[in-house]
């Protein structure tokens, strides 16, 4: 019987697509066209080693009807065409521009994936072997990447098909604002902060010949013979006494792991790891956004020179962060008595810059990558790595790698049972459920009361390790940022 109903209701999605194409028009949402497949609410799944012959591949499904066949054809299945990198492990996705963009860790590619199309558009030349972090601009035209193994910054600008490796040891993270002005890189067991900037023809001129020509505030500049790129320190050694300290101030970073961003662009608000990363106290950092940007032309205010920095305490940890109007969601790890750490989410007022206490939510490893995204029925949902190793696996909680959160009551809805690492997160918009890869697997669960819905129809063959809904009315329906 429920099969007959899912033909049923197939067939009659079917039957309005036809009717709407008998119309003149194969458009739906915001005038995007119908694809290839005929599918409105498309599930993307990053698949590692799906079969002896490939590493890699990027199958999607009917998020729907959640099921990864055609409705009257179990053995037609959909997969992006033209993708060959090997072991993909994010999707960066941007679905206003009908685009996603995969790293495989593998070999080192990035690949643009056309949602429209359903196939890939090449991958992007002049990345440095692997990249520890890598972020492409909504635009397409730039991308930005951290190699630990090469020590280097790459900034790839696609409009002139140039690249610059900056060099800057240690470099583990970059962050790169939604509109693609603003480019930071995170030093692994550092208290600096360091940004790129794009140089006009005068500066170009001026830097040219070595670091003797460069800004203080300057740790690399390429290629040195003619400087395209800078790479700067966001707290200038024009300020540092002979005591490397900012004139008697402390240092307002402490570990800094990664930056978010105000809404209206302004502000950059780099989150401090703190006790996760070796430091001493989380936090989050507020910097102006107008002397870190990038572009030419775009560039105004001097480089941040001030020691004295503002800080705001985030006792349960800071290692990722969402915002969201005036609110700003931060997770992370708490140091406890026993060594062991426990998760948190704090919920901070951007108005005020005052944050609420930590609630208890999943654990996961410290300093470690977290995913988060906001999706029906009011709710934040949060999925951690190495959730195993922590403080309510010691004590025989409950341990799980994904947390449900209610912004409406600022509660803890549910933490699911442990299925493994989380790694992905994709919000089926309307459809009140989210798809998540978890310990290899796709998952479906509830937004309304957390339930598990049936994956039968929606598990692959291979290790799924990211999820990504490409039908997304924005580009905040996105894991990665």
């Amino acid at each position: 019987m429920k099969k007959r109903s899912l033909w049923l209701s197939a067939a009659g999605s079917l039957a309005v697509a036809v009717i709407l194409a008998g119309c003149g028009t194969t458009t739906y949402f915001a005038g995007r066209n119908l694809p290839p497949s005929g599918l409105l609410h498309r599930v993307l799944i990053a698949v590692q080693n799906p079969s002896s012959f490939a590493r890699g591949a990027l199958e999607f499904v009917d998020a729907y009807y959640d099921i990864r066949y055609a409705y009257d054809n179990i053995n037609k299945t959909y997969s992006i065409s033209g993708y060959s990198g090997s072991l993909p492990i994010s999707i960066q996705n941007m679905p206003e521009e009908q685009t996603g963009a995969v790293y495989g860790s593998g070999d080192g590619s990035l690949t643009y994936v056309n949602y429209g199309q359903e196939n890939t558009n090449g991958s992007v030349p002049g990345l440095t072997g692997a990249s520890a972090s890598v972020f492409a601009t909504r635009s397409q035209s730039y991308v930005f990447a951290a190699s630990q193994q090469a020590h280097v910054v790459t900034a790839v600008n696609r409009l002139t098909n140039q690249a610059a490796n900056l060099s800057l040891p240690g470099v583990y993270r970059v962050s790169v604002n939604p509109g693609g002005t603003i480019a930071m890189a995170f030093v692994q067991n550092s208290n600096y902060v360091y940004y790129l900037r794009q140089l006009t023809a005068s500066q170009t001129i001026t830097y040219a010949g070595g670091p003797g020509n460069w800004p203080k505030a300057a740790v690399d500049c390429e290629p040195q013979n003619a400087p395209l790129w800078c790479l700067l320190q966001a707290q200038s050694p024009d300020n540092v006494d002979a005591t490397g300290n900012y004139y008697g101030a402390p240092l307002s970073f402490d570990r800094p792991i990664k930056a978010v961003f105000s809404p209206d662009g302004g502000t950059a608000y780099v989150l401090n790891c703190g006790p996760e990363c070796g430091g001493t106290a989380s936090s989050v950092t507020p910097l102006s956004a107008s002397p870190l940007i990038f572009q030419v032309g775009q560039q105004s205010g001097t480089l941040p020179k001030t020691g004295q920095l503002s800080f705001i305490p985030i006792v349960g940890g800071a290692t990722n962060a969402f915002v969201t109007g005036s609110t700003m969601y931060v997770v992370g790890q708490q140091l406890q008595p026993d060594g062991l750490f426990t998760g948190n989410l704090t919920v901070l007022n951007l108005l005020n810059n005052t944050a609420g206490s930590p609630i208890p939510i999943s654990d996961g490893i410290p300093g470690g990558v977290s995913r988060m995204l906001l999706a029906d029925d009011n709710t934040l949902w949060i999925g951690m790595t190495k959730c195993n190793n922590g403080e309510r696996f010691a004590k025989g909680l409950p341990y799980g790698c994904l947390t449900m959160f209610n912004t409406s009551t600022n509660s803890v809805t549910m933490i699911e049972p442990y299925l493994g690492d989380l790694t992905g997160i994709a919000d089926v918009e309307g459809l009140h459920k989210v798809y998540v890869a978890q310990g290899g697997q796709v998952y479906i669960y509830s937004t309304r009361d957390g339930s598990a819905i049936n994956n039968q129809y929606v598990t692959v063959t291979g290790t799924a390790y990211d999820v990504a809904y490409m039908d997304g009315t924005t580009d905040y329906n996105n894991t990665v940022y």
